[in-house]
């Protein structure tokens, strides 16, 4: 069996003193994009082991997840998150893993809602959603985002790789609606001949639920999920199979940089997105930086390498320091991996999924 590993060696961030942006000025990448979004993954544990993101193969019952000591303390994610928002983040969104792992992650919610000026997101698997919703409500959660790759329980499982019943998640979904953790996004990554069956099914199941159903490209993260491009269905087609049953116009994008390509229901049964990372590359538009669960800044889902924000949060950096910090990371910034992804560029070593948040 080949190993892959989940972590690599980050970079150091040392940085001279006096290197902190100019306060309210827009912290910009070399090719021009605001730093707007913030992922925060909270713990690389998962309760499934979905095929394209946690392979049982590679991540067995006894793959070695990181200590408690590695992770940020809740109180060291709120002082990166209050450092990020104040170099412009607008958007911050809870991942894992499986965010809702992280014992009381409630709490952390509450603490992220008191900085105030920002939307706070969660993407969960949903398989421990309804007994956590109206908590996350209550704390200050805005929004939830459900990963569903089918509603039938055989493909489902395949998918996900776990004895779990498609009606566990769609219990999570119908109690996050009734929380106010709306409009839910539902995201179901298709993969050519093991779920591409499930697109029409998926369609009529969340039209006219109020719920925005989004299709993502199989896409080449980590090392570990396989991935073949025989295998990636195009949104195109996507699209085309579903305006067939429920004819679709194409809707203009809520916001700049947004990733899902969005078309609605000509009926007014709502609306559905496309995310085509693989086919129709988005990264002009990208704004989006990673913390990871124990401490490193990625600039891109497909990094190889990290930078090592942790070090300075417990070697007493000042604020000013991890501002300096922060914006050099990201002023370096050039990625655009999936506007050069070649077959080569799919093969290389890249930092896994489930440890970096989706």
């Amino acid at each position: 069996m080949k190993v892959f590993p989940i972590r690599e060696a980050a970079t150091t961030l040392f940085l001279p003193e006096g290197a902190a942006p100019r306060p309210g000025g827009p912290v910009l990448d070399r090719r021009g994009r605001n730093l707007r979004d913030l992922r925060i993954s909270v713990t690389d544990r998962c309760n499934f082991r979905c095929i394209y993101c946690m392979p049982r193969e590679v991540f067995g019952e006894d793959h070695p997840f990181l200590p408690r000591e590695a992770l940020l303390s809740f109180e060291e994610i709120t002082r990166v998150a209050r450092r990020f928002v104040a170099l412009g983040v607008r958007k911050i969104r809870i991942t894992g893993g499986e965010p809702l792992l992280r014992k009381d992650v409630d709490r952390l919610i509450a603490m992220l809602a008191g900085i105030g000026g920002v939307e706070l997101t969660l993407t969960t698997n949903g398989a421990l959603l309804s007994r956590l919703a109206q908590r996350l409500k209550a704390a200050g959660l805005h929004r939830v985002t459900v990963s569903l790759d089918a509603l039938d329980d055989a493909t489902f499982q395949r998918m996900s790789d776990t004895d779990l019943p498609v009606s566990r998640v769609l219990e999570g979904i119908d109690a996050a609606h009734e929380a106010g953790l709306g409009p839910i996004k539902v995201n179901m990554v298709v993969k050519r001949g093991t779920n591409d069956h499930c697109i029409e099914a998926m369609a009529r199941h969340f039209r006219g639920s109020g719920h925005i159903l989004r299709f993502i490209e199989f896409m080449d993260v980590g090392g570990s999920n396989g991935w073949k491009m025989d295998e990636v269905l195009p949104s195109r087609e996507v699209i085309a199979r579903i305006g067939r049953l429920f004819p679709l116009e194409p809707v203009d994008p809520n916001y700049a940089g947004e990733v899902a390509e969005r078309w609605r229901y000509r009926d007014g049964a709502g609306e559905i997105g496309v995310i085509s990372s693989v086919t129709r590359a988005f990264c002009s538009g990208c704004t989006r930086m990673r913390l990871s669960t124990e401490g490193k800044l990625y600039t891109c889902l497909f990094a190889r390498s990290g930078h090592d924000l942790r070090a300075l949060l417990r070697g007493g950096a000042g604020d000013d320091r991890l501002d300096a910090a922060i914006a050099a990371v990201w002023q370096r910034r050039e990625d655009r991996y999936s506007e050069i992804r070649t077959a080569a560029t799919a093969a290389t070593q890249k930092i896994e999924m489930s440890y970096i948040g989706g």
